[in-house]
């Protein structure tokens, strides 16, 4: 069975390589081994699916080289992807930081990706197993079902990250087989855990959650912070989990826009005979306020407290230093960092050079972009190049 193009993932870049192809005219087979396509796009944006972000620039992705996803990005955008989502009539909203959200389930937006293969002609299989994939002239698939050929193939598995959705490492592994170099994968936008005495803090504060900002070296972000069993997560965190490396200590302000010394000192001078808790309390989420003013704010009023442990308390809440002992892996990871090394890829086509006729796209790519729908915006642009290229 002879097609022009062998498309292996029927998830956001993959569905969005078969559209692009398929309007071109090519014949095009989208397989994937689920039994449904898009299932992450399904469980995305709790179920709502944050399809794109408004603010998506090539500095918001991470990669080894941080000028590839340039050429993608721009030749099929945000506003793009935002106008295929109107001429389907599906109504969304933008929550925060630019964040496009459906109104309702995640599932118009697979329905609209899979309406949109249908009117390119392309033929989608799913629940296909794959057991070969061999390059004799151009390149034969093999799955429990039977063989097909083309002259290209794209690679649209994905990564590592929550395995419990089917998630492998099958394109990594190919492309290695082809001759492509990896960079060395390892969870991304996850929950980062502890040990010790920061745990021991943390774990009665599962559940809290509070505005704040995190920072790892030279970047930061103010958003959520919330405590859980094992450490901290949150989109502050999550985002800087991207960054972090281990060994690396992190930092949170837990007031930020706030002169916490000046604030402290001026309410003992107003209200010398409140707990520091309760103080601590209008400043921070009650349990946390008690958990800090416990370790760190001895002494039953304000008045007992020197100046100067209210500003070690300030400059804890400022800047309080973590070392993180590690992350919660690929089970919590939204995405995967590092994967096939750009400097083997067309930036323009997803086609790899050394391998004519072997295109890699999404989320297999060491391209990463931050929290906020950045990865659905770079699978639809990826995969849009490389169906152009088709």
């Amino acid at each position: 069975m002879a097609y022009d193009a062998i498309i292996l993932g029927a998830g956001a870049a993959g569905l969005m390589a078969a559209i692009s192809a398929g309007r071109r005219g090519r014949r095009v087979l989208l397989l994937d081994h689920a039994e449904e396509p898009g299932k992450k796009i399904l469980i995305s944006g709790g179920g709502r699916c944050n399809f794109t972000n408004l603010h998506c620039a090539p500095d918001r992705f991470l990669s080894a080289n941080p000028h590839f996803a340039k050429s993608a990005l721009s030749r099929f955008t945000q506003h793009d992807f935002i106008g295929l989502v109107k001429k389907h009539g599906i109504p969304f909203h933008e929550k925060t930081l630019g964040q496009l959200f459906c109104d309702g389930s995640a599932r118009a937006i697979v329905a609209m990706l899979l309406a949109e293969c249908a009117a390119a002609g392309v033929e989608l299989r799913c629940g296909e197993r794959i057991t070969a994939v061999e390059k004799p002239a151009g390149f034969r698939v093999a799955t429990g079902r039977g063989v097909f050929e083309a002259p290209s193939l794209v690679l649209a598995t994905g990564g590592l990250s929550i395995p419990k959705m089917g998630a492998t490492g099958f394109a990594h592994d190919l492309a290695s087989r082809f001759g492509l170099p990896l960079v060395a994968p390892r969870p991304g936008l996850v929950p980062l855990t502890f040990q010790g005495a920061p745990l021991e803090l943390m774990r009665p504060l599962s559940g809290v959650a509070l505005p704040a900002v995190a920072r790892c070296g030279k970047r930061a972000f103010p958003e959520a912070v919330l405590f859980t069993h094992r450490g901290l997560s949150g989109p502050a965190i999550l985002q800087i989990s991207s960054y972090w490396r281990e060994g690396e200590p992190i930092a949170l302000d837990l007031l930020p826009g706030v002169d916490a010394a000046t604030v402290l000192r001026e309410r003992k001078r107003a209200r010398p005979r409140a707990e520091p808790k309760t103080v601590l309390g209008e400043l921070l989420p009650q349990r946390l306020a008690e958990a800090m003013a416990g370790a760190s704010l001895p002494g039953p009023r304000m008045a007992d407290l020197p100046d100067r442990a209210l500003d070690a308390m300030a400059a804890l809440l400022k800047r309080w230093e973590l070392l993180p002992a590690g992350t919660e892996g690929y089970a919590k990871a939204e995405v995967t960092l590092g994967g096939i090394d750009t400097a083997a890829l067309s930036s323009r086509s997803m086609e790899a050079k050394s391998v004519p006729g072997l295109f890699v796209v999404g989320e297999a790519v060491d391209v990463t972009g931050w929290l906020g729908g950045y990865n659905f915006q770079w699978a639809w642009a990826s995969g849009w190049v490389a169906g152009e290229a088709l």
